[in-house]
């Protein structure tokens, strides 16, 4: 048993600092951690936990504005996804979600890291960006993976250091906010998983903090780079974990 908080303990540090420096992929960074031992269900409700905790931090710590016309559509297409991710959430073959997911990160990340000089992509507009709300929703509610497709969809758009955080911050804040009353509401949250929670929330806050401090010193530039780069490796971490799972089922059938 203490060696799966010390699992759950290393996940949140990690994930923590990766937070607090791009705003984004608690989610993802914890379950490259926690996907090794814990149950998926476990392991989804912690996830959601952590990136809330985390983007409460954040308002305090990393204020880069409020823009309601820029924001309002990435949360209303994010409030109509969330109960989606829940309802397939039971369902859902996990290791082929991760591998699907992972797979998607690890190779077009690269290419948007590499194509340096793409002109901002000005088609789709509000539309564009209520759709990729509702994808980070439905992500959302599947495991709080609220923020790769929102971060990709304004990074494509063009959106500036500060401008991008300001959107990907309280959209991420919304979602999984009404994601976790959402798992509360529906019981799946269990007074098993509370010493797990209390793991989470002071393991990950020094790292967080940290992450937050360095954010503020960083470039444009420099922020596509990490952004990219932790989406990249959020994909091959999941990539990795899924991936033996999936092969050894072949093997056995």
């Amino acid at each position: 048993m203490e060696s799966v908080y010390l699992l759950v303990a290393l996940g949140a540090i990690v994930a923590g600092f990766v937070q607090g420096l791009s705003g984004f992929a608690f989610g993802m960074v914890a379950m490259s951690f926690w996907a090794w031992g814990l149950d998926p269900r476990l392991a989804a409700t912690l996830s959601v936990f952590g990136a809330l905790v985390g983007q409460l931090l954040a308002v305090f710590t990393v204020r880069r504005g409020f823009n309601l016309r820029l924001l309002l559509p990435f949360v209303l297409g994010g409030l109509a996804g969330i109960p989606l991710g829940v309802l397939v959430l039971p369902q859902l073959d996990m290791v082929w979600f991760k591998a699907l997911l992972g797979g998607f990160l690890a190779l077009w990340c690269p290419v948007m890291l590499m194509a340096r000089s793409l002109p901002p992509v000005t088609v789709g507009g509000r539309f564009g960006d209520a759709l990729a709300g509702m994808a980070g929703g439905v992500l959302s509610g599947i495991g709080g993976f609220a923020g790769p497709v929102p971060t990709l969809w304004s990074t494509l758009r063009g959106f500036g250091k500060d401008e991008q955080r300001a959107v990907i911050q309280n959209f991420n804040l919304a979602m999984l906010a009404v994601t976790m009353a959402t798992y509360v509401g529906t019981g799946m949250v269990t007074r098993q998983m509370l010493p797990y929670f209390a793991i989470v929330a002071p393991a990950m806050l020094v790292p967080t903090l940290l992450g937050a401090k360095l954010y503020v010193g960083i470039s444009e530039a420099r922020f596509r780079q990490i952004v990219l780069g932790l989406l990249t490796a959020s994909g091959v971490a999941m990539l990795a974990s899924s991936l033996p799972l999936l092969l050894s089922r072949g093997a056995a059938g």
